[in-house]
């Protein structure tokens, strides 16, 4: 008699480094955040939220009571027309302890230090079209002893777009370098939302709704009209500047990375259709932050809003924080999401769309390209040389990323406009189809990189060419003829094939035109030569 044992299970060791995951689920945990996230949030893309620091502190069955709880202000707001269908109708009411309304006034021109510009439109003569691909080098970090504190504030620039904010129409790209937090500053932006992706250094961002803490290989979206204010975050010892590709020790205390604005649009999940209802972002890997107040006496220090408002900034004074919202319920709201957790198969790599008029063409896609496996057979795997109608730019956050040149570092970027031919040239690159096993396979290892691909033709500002110091432009390089050379050319027997081919039309034409002139179908039917009579 036998005796069987059960087999010993498979030892499973989570992995702690981020950057060397494959997907979120190898990190083994029950959390939808990292150990070092200090806050709580609430999941569910698009649903209405409701939070409140004090128990009962939301009004039951109404919107604005007479007498709020705890002496509190009523206030909405909205981002939506007030009689747009439900699915499309966005609003919030907070409940606060003093009303944006309660203010010292307006400052126009106020000082700063960074780069924007929001006319993206052909008849802005600071812009420029590129005829060619570009790439920027990293973008450099603020040096604090030659340009002092540099915030989020005074460390936004714009590197491009196509539209114009107050047509409520079209896409900007920025870049932000900062080395200070935002003291008693905080930031409203009039024009659209924010997709925010740090690249180096943890962002700590407290919104009106709560805070949210957002690393490298995380995105957060802050809608428009949502005040908020960014400080640099407390570092993850498995994912921080010790470790992180395209820094050094010299960045510790810095920050950078990019951002997506969207006008008259907002970013939303793409549908699902034939890929199933488990494909693309999922609704609750998409998490939202919960009401939040700090100590009472920070509740009565001086702030500063900076507004940014048909791309120009000006200020709002007032002797009181702007985050003292103690409950709110409702779907104007801000959110993150980690880019490592949305696509388990089957997949694709879009994770946010902001749509258009065009209810075929979306005004912006933001993509992620991290590590999947990669299953195709017989085929040509990696994409190839081609000429797409979006304007694509791509950045890395970490590792070597997918860069269309050996020059492509995390920190900075590339992009290609509408219609501009592009490929890669390596030889690893041209010669991928000689080498590739016909076998499932683990591709884009410990690196991530994004793609914001837009229909609109980009302009580019003048910061983003000249500005920064790290930009280059990229023609043809020499020595693709060397790495694309012309093998039809050099095929054995090819102008001896060119010549069959060329005597077999003329022939084959020759046996046609019979069929169109009477006189000779006629003689070649008593002659017998015509086989399809």
């Amino acid at each position: 008699m036998s005796t069987s044992s059960e087999p010993s299970p498979i030892p499973r060791h989570p992995i702690s480094d981020l950057r060397k995951v494959f997907h979120y689920t190898d990190t083994m945990t029950r959390s939808p955040t990292r150990p070092n996230d200090p806050y709580s949030y609430a999941p569910g893309f698009g649903n209405r939220h409701q939070s409140e620091v004090i128990p009962g502190t939301l009004p039951a069955g109404q919107n604005n009571p007479q007498e709020p709880r705890f002496g509190l202000y009523t206030e909405g707001i909205t981002y939506s027309a007030f009689t747009a269908p439900r699915r499309e109708n966005y609003s919030t009411y907070m409940y606060r302890v003093r009303p944006a309304a309660a203010h010292d006034g307006y400052e126009t021109d106020i000082e700063h230090k960074s780069h924007i510009e929001n006319s993206l439109l052909t008849l802005n003569q600071r812009l420029c079209t590129l005829p060619s691909q570009g790439e920027w080098a990293p973008f450099p970090l603020p040096d604090v002893t030659k340009e002092g504190k540099i915030d989020f504030v005074d460390g936004l620039h714009t590197l491009g777009g196509s539209g114009d904010p107050n047509l409520r129409e079209g896409v900007a790209l920025y870049v932000f370098m900062i080395n200070a937090d935002m003291d008693h500053r905080a930031f409203c932006n009039t024009d659209g939302d924010f997709l925010i992706v740090p690249q180096l250094g943890s962002l700590d961002i407290q919104t009106e709704l709560g805070m949210l803490f957002v690393q490298p290989g995380e995105i957060c979206v802050v809608p428009r009209g949502v005040r908020f204010t960014v400080r640099l975050g407390k570092e993850d010892p498995n994912y921080g500047h010790s470790g992180c590709s395209g820094a050094d020790a010299g960045d510790a205390g810095k920050g950078r990375g990019y951002i997506v604005e969207v006008w008259g649009s907002r970013w939303d999940l793409p549908d699902l259709g034939p890929i199933g209802g488990h494909g693309l972002a999922n609704p609750r890997d998409f998490l939202h932050p919960v009401a939040h107040i700090d100590d009472l006496d920070a509740l009565h220090e001086n702030w500063t809003i900076v507004n940014k408002a048909n791309g120009t900034l000006n200020a709002i004074i007032q002797d009181h924080s702007p985050f003292d919202v103690v409950a709110w319920h409702g779907n104007v709201v801000p959110y993150k999401n980690a880019t490592s957790i949305d696509h388990t198969d089957p997949s694709i790599n879009i994770v946010l769309s902001a749509r258009s008029h065009d209810p075929n063409t979306p005004l912006a896609d933001f993509l992620w390209f991290g590590p999947r496996w990669d299953v195709a057979s017989n085929t040509f795997r990696l994409p190839y040389f081609h000429r797409n109608s979006a304007t694509e730019f791509l950045a890395s956050i970490y590792g070597n990323g997918l860069g269309r040149s050996d020059e492509f570092q995390p920190g900075g970027g590339s992009v290609e406009v509408s219609h501009t031919p592009h490929g890669n040239f390596s030889k690893e690159y041209v010669w991928e189809n000689r080498v590739q096993v016909n076998e499932p396979r683990r591709i884009l290892e410990n690196q991530m990189t994004i793609m914001v691909e837009s229909s609109r033709n980009f302009l580019f500002t003048e910061y983003a060419v000249s500005g920064c110091g790290v930009f280059k432009s990229q023609g043809t390089d020499p020595r693709v003829w060397d790495i694309l050379p012309d093998r039809f050319s050099a095929y054995p027997g090819i102008k001896g094939i060119l010549e069959a081919v060329k005597k077999y039309n003329k022939e084959r034409k020759e046996s046609l035109d019979v069929y169109y002139d009477d006189e000779r179908l006629a003689k070649c039917r008593r002659a017998g030569r015509c086989h399809l009579v």
